[in-house]
């Protein structure tokens, strides 16, 4: 049974398309992907968000799904790994005791539990597969036809040791990076790859609403949209395009107010107003690499920034470091990664500066007057920075480029500098990190770039008696 047969079975999947008339591109879409054959209006639906004029002869093995925001993805990728794990056999492929996996990688939990919600409802809401069903968890089912679907976040480190029937990437575009790579989506697929070996037509597909010109999904657009040469499908559309239920007036109004971000977001279109703010060569080019810390010297004199945070969310950061001559030496760096007790780590920390013989901290203007107050009570003063964070990292670029800087051995930090993103604008460019991406790290050490470097300051740290 193919998949719009499956679509329009009143048994199977039928119920969920309350009006077909609305889903016509994305069976277009299901039809490209597995080679089906198409009516005439539909290969013209087909040309138009490929860019081909031939048609597919039989399924891809990779697609890449350029969609804006509301447009039906992870509906489309829960209904497909369903579909592909119920009614394909993949015994002949598999070792004794090994099941083949239809994996959907999510951007984050959320997500995952949005498109689990959807494989759920599937599964458990209708008969024939729910009697498939033999063992359900919060991550997936097992099948009993040796298969299962399974739901996770982005991670190179969990992909491993799987047969992949297919993997979904959902969202692709805006992968979290600041944990451990800065190429988080480059990595995980080419961890998946090998695990997609040894089935003959496993499918990879990677969508998301478009972000950046960077990172797979703009690689893939890059590579094989509107090339009929191409085993790789690409199909990109707007929000509108394939989910017209979606209001106008919605769309209108993000339009008004960003307008930018609207045509990434509902227009299907990759930003021009985003670049890269430095490239990790240049970072990974200023760490003294193997050190992780440098002690404390009585002539230095050392400075030191925070970026405080309330413990539910964002990570709270240190940074302390010194100037010698024209360089500036990171001497340390510390992030406590939420849940935590904000005064517990302001004890930690003050300990740390205490170390250094640091009297005072600076950092921006977060929760008013509480950090100052937390500081105080421990003996250090805390200065509010003269600089918001564009201006920080804007005046840590040419310190970067110039390779002005020794930098300790955290990759984290390489990372958060490295995945910083520069808008342009009217006025000033603004300089911030990612959508779901942090920065507390990188803000810390453009903090303490700044104090070393800016002969405007209005007070002299304090040096702690010996």
């Amino acid at each position: 049974m193919d998949i719009l047969t499956a679509c329009n079975d009143p048994k199977l999947f039928k119920r969920w398309f309350k009006d077909p008339s609305t889903y016509e591109r994305w069976f277009v879409f299901l039809k490209a992907t597995f080679g089906l054959p198409m009516l005439p209006h539909e290969v013209t639906i087909y040309q138009h968000h490929t860019g081909r004029t031939t048609l597919p002869t039989g399924q891809f093995n990779d697609v890449t799904l350029v969609v804006g925001r509301r447009g039906g993805k992870s509906f489309i990728s829960a209904l497909t790994a369903v579909y592909l794990a119920a009614f394909h056999e993949y015994h002949q492929y598999l070792a004794p005791g090994e099941r083949a996996t239809v994996m959907i990688i999510a951007a984050d939990r959320r997500q995952a539990r949005v498109i689990m919600r959807y494989i759920g409802a599937m599964l458990n809401g209708i008969p024939m597969l729910k009697a498939m069903v033999t063992n359900q968890t919060t991550e997936g089912f097992d099948l009993s036809n040796a298969t299962r679907i399974e739901v996770g976040t982005a991670s190179f480190r969990a992909t491993r040791g799987y047969t992949f029937a297919a993997v979904l990437c959902d969202e692709i575009a805006f992968w979290r990076s600041d944990e451990a790579s800065a190429n988080p989506d480059s990595e995980i697929i080419a961890a998946l790859r090998p695990g997609m070996a040894t089935i003959p037509n496993s499918l990879m597909i990677a969508m998301s609403s478009p972000y950046a010109k960077r990172g797979v999904l703009w690689n893939n657009y890059k590579r094989h949209y509107a090339k009929d040469d191409s085993r790789h499908l690409v199909w990109k559309a707007s929000t509108k395009e394939m989910n017209p239920v979606v209001r106008q007036s919605y769309i209108d109004e993000a339009y008004q107010d960003d307008p930018a971000a609207a045509s990434a977001e509902y227009g299907g279109e990759f930003r021009s107003d985003l670049e890269a703010f430095v490239p990790l060569e240049v970072v990974q080019a200023c760490v003294d690499r193997g050190v992780i810390e440098r002690g404390y010297i009585s002539t230095n004199t050392y400075r030191a920034f925070v970026d405080p945070s309330g413990g539910s969310v964002d990570s709270m950061t240190l940074a302390v470091g010194h100037r010698e001559g024209d360089r500036t030496i990171i001497d340390a760096v510390r992030e406590r990664k939420p849940p935590f007790s904000p005064e517990a780590v302001v004890d930690d920390f003050c300990d740390l500066l205490k170390l250094y013989h640091v009297a005072r901290v600076t950092g921006d203007r977060y929760a008013g007057e509480w950090p100052r107050e937390q500081f105080r009570k421990r003996g250090i003063a805390y200065d509010l920075s003269e600089l918001v964070r564009s201006d920080l990292y804007r005046d840590l670029l040419p310190v970067l480029n110039s390779g002005q800087i020794s930098l300790v051995d955290n990759e984290k930090m390489v990372n958060q500098i490295a995945n910083l993103e520069r808008r342009t604008g009217r006025g000033k460019d603004i300089i911030d990190h990612a959508p779901g991406q942090h920065d507390d790290l990188a803000n810390s050490l453009a903090g303490v770039v700044s104090l070393t470097t800016k002969r405007r300051m209005t007070y002299n740290i304090d040096a702690w008696g010996d």
